[in-house]
């Protein structure tokens, strides 16, 4: 796969995510769009987004009762979305339900990936939540599930892409952010791991975001990343 590249662009400033756009779009497969952006600029924001060229990984996370689910992801359909996230933590029948409404727009429809385990939780936050076994066995758990229902592929943490190629094979995609550049910050990610590391341990696609669009030359910051794991 070439181009495995996807940059993070979570801005509420429309005309910044514009400038990120299209500094970064040379160097990645798809831009992703995020809720703090969706949520403020909402479907026309999205539109200009799109109107400029790039493939767009709408990142909203749906979560909610499967009847919900799917009348969001219907609602979402004429966007055009490449990819399109879910919590697998919904359930089977959530999961089922927005596969279900994604098929609706045939051969143009979005892939469903459904988030397994935030990249933010450790075992320690995850165990208060009531997940006592840690990040991986969830993941795992949730990414059966998901898998079973439709679901084309999975956000996970890096840390857990060994163990799903090991359970799944290659058909998954893998969508993985979480991803540092060696030196880099990072942030709020509890569970991180270079771009190179990501991409030789299975990823298909890898997340960037803060390292590429808080740098100086954003445009830059994405090749450099591109040329390491081309």
């Amino acid at each position: 796969m070439t181009r495995r590249l996807i940059v993070a662009v979570d801005t509420p400033e429309l005309d910044r995510a514009g400038a990120l756009l299209r500094a970064v779009a040379p160097h990645c497969g798809l831009v992703k769009l995020g809720l703090e952006f969706f949520l403020r600029h909402g479907p026309e924001g999205y539109r200009a987004m799109a109107a400029a060229g790039a493939d767009i990984f709408l990142d909203l996370k749906l979560h909610d009762i499967p009847n919900t689910v799917a009348g969001g992801v219907r609602s979402l359909l004429p966007l055009g979305p490449r990819l399109l996230t879910i919590h697998a933590g919904g359930g089977a029948a959530m999961v089922a339900a927005a596969v279900a409404a994604a098929a609706q727009a045939g051969a143009s429809r979005p892939k469903i990936l459904a988030v397994t385990v935030l990249t933010s939780l450790d075992a320690a936050a995850l165990s208060a939540t009531g997940v006592v076994d840690g990040p991986a066995r969830q993941a795992l758990r949730l990414a059966r599930l998901a898998l079973a229902e439709g679901a084309d592929g999975l956000v996970c943490s890096p840390h857990e892409i060994a163990p799903l190629r090991d359970a799944f094979g290659s058909g998954p995609l893998l969508v993985v952010p979480g991803i540092r550049p060696a030196g880099a910050a990072p942030g709020d990610q509890a569970r991180v791991m270079t771009p190179e590391q990501a991409v030789e341990a299975g990823a298909d696609y890898i997340v960037v975001g803060r390292p590429v669009t808080a740098a100086a030359e954003p445009g830059a910051a994405a090749a450099a990343i591109a040329r390491a794991i081309a």
